[in-house]
């Protein structure tokens, strides 16, 4: 596990919940529950003086659209991870392109949600079985949409980085595996975003999938 350390917050309707997952990430050495909340207002006003460097969030809260675009405009740099049961899955389809970083199942292991928040720390999407899938039907959804975007031309670094993401690699596995720096790889990442009008790295995923770019 890396040794990064980790602020977080948990947004969820109950507080048993809360209270229990705090408890279970509190055993870890490298991760500190700093903002605990169950409504989306009380959160917002914690943010005001609180730093966290990731948001664990209930997929069913009832203002989650307009709180994640809230956060990802004040606070940019903090990560989304989802939270929900398979059954909620279908409702990640219209958070895609608001920046999230995965989705974790309440009925699943525990231990997909600390390699969730080990990919968050590297800012990598966590790309687990239930997230891929979303991400290949909502692609799919979509075809045919957006032509003027997707016909962008992309050079051989891009392509390599795309892969790599698409692989999830960090930051610093991509500069080390294309021996360029961290800073060439963030910009590059960045030029992406703003060459195929995406705003996060799922936008980016998805264009790799709709342009059979990505090699499974």
């Amino acid at each position: 596990m890396p040794a990064t350390h980790i602020k977080l917050a948990i947004l969820d309707n109950y507080t048993l919940f809360i209270k229990t997952l705090k408890s279970y990430l509190s055993e870890r050495k490298n991760i500190t529950v700093a903002i605990q909340s169950s409504n989306e207002y009380d959160l917002l006003q914690q943010l005001k003086h609180t730093q966290i460097d990731a948001l664990l969030v209930d997929i069913l809260m009832p203002t989650l659209t307009d709180t994640i675009i809230l956060i990802r405009q004040e606070y940019p740099r903090i990560k989304i991870l989802l939270l929900g049961t398979d059954k909620d899955i279908h409702l990640m389809c219209d958070l895609l392109e608001l920046g999230i970083y995965g989705f974790i199942s309440k009925s699943g292991d525990p231990e997909d949600l600390l390699q969730a928040i080990d990919a968050v720390k590297e800012n990598r999407v966590y790309r687990n079985r239930l997230f891929t899938d979303v991400l290949y039907e909502n692609t799919q959804h979509l075809n045919g949409r957006n032509k003027t975007k997707n016909e962008a031309t992309l050079n051989e670094r891009e392509k390599k980085i795309l892969q790599l993401l698409w692989d999830e690699k960090s930051n610093k596995d991509i500069a080390a595996q294309l021996f360029v720096s961290i800073r060439t790889v963030e910009k590059t990442r960045q030029d992406l975003k703003d060459k195929l009008g995406v705003r996060s790295t799922v936008g980016i995923l998805k264009y790799a999938i709709k342009n059979k770019i990505i090699v499974n």
